[in-house]
């Protein structure tokens, strides 16, 4: 199949109403039916602006968190659309990919 890879990078204590927002884009991706998504932490990066994040042993808040999804173009549109509505503002990658299952199954 063809589509995007979708990747939203975002901080622990960011949050979307009373939910952190990686958990948030999760589980909307899960509501709107799109098929596989991983929330994977990090342990550091920076932003647009320079500043250092990271998760440090007492505080976690700052810890960096990444969202990544395998899409079809209609699935990323819906749930651009979604951010849209609910008045997101994230930074997020979209690359062009091929994607599937390997065997027969």
């Amino acid at each position: 199949m063809q589509g995007f890879q979708l990747t939203f990078y975002t901080q622990q204590d960011r949050r979307h109403g009373h939910q952190p927002l990686g958990e948030w884009l999760l589980e909307e991706a899960r509501r709107l039916g799109i098929s596989g998504a991983t929330l994977s932490n990090a342990a550091e990066g920076y932003g647009h602006g320079g500043k250092l994040h990271s998760a440090h042993f007492f505080e976690l808040a700052e810890q960096p968190v990444q969202v990544m999804m395998a899409v079809e173009s209609a699935d990323a549109d819906r749930f651009f659309a979604r951010l849209k509505d609910e008045g997101v503002d994230v930074f997020y990658v979209k690359t062009p990919i091929e994607f599937g299952m390997t065997g027969g199954a």
